[in-house]
């Protein structure tokens, strides 16, 4: 594959020759294609400053080459991420001196990192929080006891503290946190209840993608409940035994029932109106680090979930 053997982040020139296989499609797509390690986003942001070149005329994000051209660019030296306090609105749904519960919204990435440097959930947080999270995570991830997607919206715990951490971080080691999700996925699945027992590990053709898998894997579990059917999506409940990276995204691909609008696990030809997966952290379940209280915070349906309920014929259960 063109690109292969590239170092990123050297300052060195990055040179790309349009195969037949690509050729036509958009510059963008090319480059992320040749070059797994960049993520389209980032690719963007290069197009968008007018540093991507094809046979040496600047060129758009929507431009696409032919055969035979010649893209260069250069990847700037990653540099040193550094976490800073931003004002940014919070949806706080639980809180007290040891933890808080955060819905947060699609769209918003958890922690800075490259081509994300600001405008995350932990910038926020440093705001709101004003130096009091837990630090075992580092400068970069502080307080996040656990992740969920940039487009994939609902509930998230931060720790303010180590020992809250270290308290909730076993509840996930051992299984006792509850996460529970509401996703819309494709067609209608055979059984109305069931589990998914397949290991998780990262793609060997696309490192920026995991996969079912026995290499280099770990054991993933997810359990699942149809609540409605249309003739073409289905609404799930689904809860995580574990939980993996994109776990639930893979998991549904796996037996066939990608998540709507997914553009990394389902068809080429998904759901674009979605901007990104139907799928929402609405239930979260755990023990007081301090108290040993269970507590359970919920979150309603967004919008976006409810609106294409609608458009796709299913019951919205909220109401």
């Amino acid at each position: 594959m063109p690109g292969d053997g590239i170092v990123i982040g050297t300052e060195e020139p990055v040179e790309i020759v349009v195969s037949s296989e690509n050729s036509g499609q958009r510059i963008d797509k090319i480059i992320v294609s040749a070059v797994p390690a960049l993520s389209r986003s980032f690719v963007q942001s290069l197009l968008q400053s007018s540093s991507v070149f094809v046979n040496g005329k600047a060129v758009a994000k929507n431009y696409k080459p032919n055969e035979g051209a010649l893209i260069q660019f250069i990847v700037p030296a990653p540099r040193e991420l550094e976490a800073v306090a931003q004002n940014i609105p919070l949806d706080i749904r639980y809180e007290d001196d040891d933890l808080l519960v955060v819905n947060k919204p699609r769209g918003m990435v958890v922690h800075p990192a490259a081509g994300n440097y600001d405008g995350t959930l932990v910038n926020a947080l440093m705001y709101y929080c004003s130096g009091t999270l837990s630090g075992i995570n580092g400068v970069i991830r502080p307080g996040i006891v656990h992740r969920i997607d940039k487009d994939t919206s609902g509930l998230l715990l931060v720790a303010k503290n180590d020992f809250a951490h270290i308290s909730l971080a076993g509840q996930i080691k051992e299984h006792s946190l509850d996460r529970e999700y509401m996703a819309v996925v494709r067609g209608r699945l055979k059984e109305l209840k069931g589990v998914v027992d397949a290991p998780i590990g990262r793609s060997a053709k696309n490192r920026k993608m995991m996969c079912v898998t026995d290499r280099y894997s770990r054991p993933a579990v997810t359990h699942y409940e149809v609540i409605d059917e249309s003739t073409d999506f289905s609404l799930v409940r689904l809860k995580l035994e574990t939980g993996r990276t994109h776990q639930i995204r893979v998991h549904m691909a796996y037996i066939g029932h990608p998540v709507a609008g997914d553009p990394v696990y389902g068809p080429s030809n998904g759901v674009t109106s979605l901007n990104g997966q139907c799928l929402h952290a609405g239930v979260l379940g755990f023990t007081h680090p301090s108290s040993g209280q269970r507590i359970v915070v919920k979150s309603e349906l967004p919008s976006y979930f409810t609106g294409f309920l609608k458009k796709s014929g299913l019951r919205n259960i909220t109401e």
